[in-house]
């Protein structure tokens, strides 16, 4: 849930997540509000989802999500082996509004899957094209073929180039 949240670090963003975690979440005894846990989000919840923010598209591809991990909540507790991941990558995959991007950084932070691939994040091209020296944009396809060199640490290397030139806090 998290990356579906932060594709795009706004303060927009960070309003949405912010009425999303009070609407959805815990308050612990501190007085700290937990992040919700999938079993928060139920099908109804739409409209709930759209006070905090969300397009209609988003909120129902959270909920899909949502209720994937509902049922299939024992997948989270396997090891992060190349069979795990193909059924992650198909589940999700399977999910409309859920693409390649989110999937690869899923599997980053939710598994430690370091050979994803992060090379159609704009931020990633860019960065990449700053690091190179380069006048011209590099491509997704670009960006893939010189992440390939870094197998089995493309996505951490994606990842590093994501956040090169951000001074988000968050």
């Amino acid at each position: 849930m998290k990356q579906l949240l932060g594709q795009q670090i706004t303060a927009a963003a960070i309003a949405i997540r912010r009425r999303f975690i009070h609407a959805f979440g815990k308050q612990h005894s501190s007085g700290i509000w937990c992040f919700p846990s999938f079993y928060a989000i139920h099908t109804d919840d739409k409209q709930k989802l759209r006070i905090c923010g969300f397009s209609i598209g988003k909120a129902k591809t959270l909920i899909a999500l949502c209720n994937m991990l509902k049922n299939n909540h024992h997948l989270l507790n396997l090891p992060g082996d190349e069979n795990n991941l193909v059924i992650w990558t198909q589940r999700l995959s399977k999910i409309k509004g859920i693409g390649p991007w989110t999937i690869s950084y899923s599997l980053l932070r939710g598994f430690n899957y370091l050979n994803g691939s992060l090379h159609a994040d704009v931020a990633v091209q860019r960065n990449l094209q700053y690091l190179l020296n380069c006048n011209e944009r590099i491509s997704a396809k670009g960006t893939e073929k010189w992440l390939a060199q870094y197998s089995p640490w493309k996505a951490l290397v994606a990842a590093h180039l994501w956040q090169q030139q951000s001074n988000a806090s968050y």
